[in-house]
């Protein structure tokens, strides 16, 4: 399979074109072939994009945009399997977690065809400020103009909907460039939205790298807002070069759990296996650190290594599989490294820790320090790290002792210590009874400190895609 960038609906694939190949994390077997875009491409597809937005999205009414997005949500769910088939082979995600993504994509269409129709502004009592009298003055939200979508690997169908479904739903157009490890679900996505009545000028799609396409998108004059998802570093970059255009990023954390003696212990068990290791531990709000009370410390430690011993590893096509490879081998070469230098400086391997090829076995480390990379760094792998508190206030500053700050879990009975830590907890989100790594597409996500800037969320991103204008009328009274 040959796939090209997609501008305007036509698809460019000459045989001149610079390839790269994506291949199947698992088995190493090739799932497609990537023409990559030139620069004429970038700024034909931006062009393009600018035009149909003055001609054509501007003009467009919400319900014929809620039409489209709706429509869409309804292909999606027809093609279900082999969209999640797609995300298996690119990603090696687990074939059930696959699907779970598909879902999730076709309720972000669904929340965002239903946001198209209320894009509200409100009425400004002008009469409230001296000299206000005999004067009206509302607001209303007007769409951008042009959205650079950059989008990461580990949910190429969903967080790339998190970005095109509000902007479509907005009124804005978009250039999409997905990550060149995942980006055939992105591709497929395209066509289908097209399929379902989008103008083919309002969302292009551009194959290439970061370096070649994604840093002369982010620093065009035409694009009026860049929503990225992905590395520190690459979001720094980003920031410094998008100028006055409007930024989201979404730069990853390293969320901690905390379990208070009263938690609900099995709960708490079964939901951080899943949190620690979904997808091997390559989602941004993945439980990376656990920190359990000294009183349940012991019982924690080896019901969590039992269960976590118990997953079932292996081919992620087989619909059984809860834990497969890396999205690379380069990757989990870092991360093992990472285990190393932490065993090396005094941490305790409890389980896991063998590499072949992509798969890291799931990975459980004690005895850590706060400056070793497994706990100051974004660990974006299979391991998470069990850490022993004797104290709230002790574990509210270890749990704030990071750059990051995405979300947080609390395990705990006591409703009055529930919301007091949460409280102090420096986070963007904080889960009460719940793993850091669980999201909903209808709730605002994103961070505090380096974990990045703006907010996501179908709602939330939206109203980021638009501008609040002010209009004021003076009346002969």
């Amino acid at each position: 399979m040959k796939i090209g960038s997609i501008i305007n609906g036509e698809e460019y694939l000459e045989e001149t074109r610079e390839t790269i190949t994506v291949k199947n994390p698992y088995n190493e077997e090739m799932v497609a072939e990537l023409a990559l875009a030139k620069e004429d491409d970038l700024n034909r597809a931006i062009d393009i994009s600018y035009d149909t937005f003055h001609q054509t999205m501007k003009k467009m009414p919400a319900h014929d945009r809620a039409d489209i997005l709706l429509k869409a949500s309804k292909l999606l769910e027809e093609r279900k399997d082999e969209f999640a088939e797609t995300i298996t082979k690119e990603a090696g995600k687990p074939l059930q977690f696959s699907q779970g993504e598909v879902q999730r994509s076709v309720q972000v269409l669904r929340f965002a065809a239903e946001e198209a129709k209320h894009i509200e502004g409100k009425v400004i009592p002008m009469d409230a400020a001296i000299g206000g009298e005999n004067r009206i003055g509302f607001t209303k939200r007007v769409p951008l103009g042009v959205v650079a979508a950059i989008t990461p690997f580990n949910f190429p169908l969903n967080l790339t909907l998190h970005k095109v479904a509000p902007a479509i739903a907005a009124g804005n157009t978009i250039v999409l460039k997905p990550a060149e490890k995942t980006p055939v679900s992105a591709y497929k996505l395209v066509q289908l939205l097209h399929e379902s009545g989008l103008p083919k000028g309002a969302l292009n799609f551009l194959l290439g790298t970061g370096k070649e396409i994604g840093d002369p998108l982010v620093k065009h004059d035409k694009i009026h807002k860049v929503t990225f998802t992905g590395s520190l570093p690459v979001g720094r970059t980003i920031r410094e070069n998008a100028g006055f255009k409007k930024v989201t990023l979404e730069l990853g954390s390293n969320s901690p759990n905390i379990l208070f003696e009263d938690a609900d212990l099995d709960y708490a068990v079964s939901s951080l296996v899943k949190g620690a290791f979904a997808f091997s531990g390559q989602v941004c709000i993945s439980a990376q650190r656990i920190y359990v009370h000294q009183n349940i410390y012991d019982r924690f430690l080896t019901a969590f290594i039992e269960k976590t011993e118990a997953l079932k590893i292996g081919d992620p096509m087989s619909e059984e599989t809860e834990f497969g490879p890396m999205i690379n081998e380069d990757e989990a070469k870092r991360a093992k490294m990472w285990i190393d230098d932490a065993i090396d400086n005094g941490a305790k391997l409890e389980t896991g820790g063998e590499r072949n090829g992509t798969l890291l076995k799931p990975t459980i480390m004690t005895n850590v320090k706060s400056d070793m990379k497994i706990i100051a760094e974004e660990v974006f792998a299979p391991i998470v790290s069990v850490i022993l508190f004797s104290s709230e206030n002790q574990v509210v500053h270890q749990s704030n002792d990071s750059i990051y700050g995405l979300q947080a879990g609390i395990f705990t009975r006591d409703i009055d210590r529930a919301f007091r830590v949460a409280d102090q907890l420096e986070m963007g989100g904080v889960w009460i009874n719940e793993m850091s790594t669980y999201r909903q597409d209808n709730h605002p996500y994103g961070g505090v400190k380096k974990s990045g800037i703006g907010r996501e969320g179908v709602q939330y991103a939206l109203e980021d895609m638009t501008e609040l204008k002010f209009y004021g009328i003076r009346l002969n009274g």
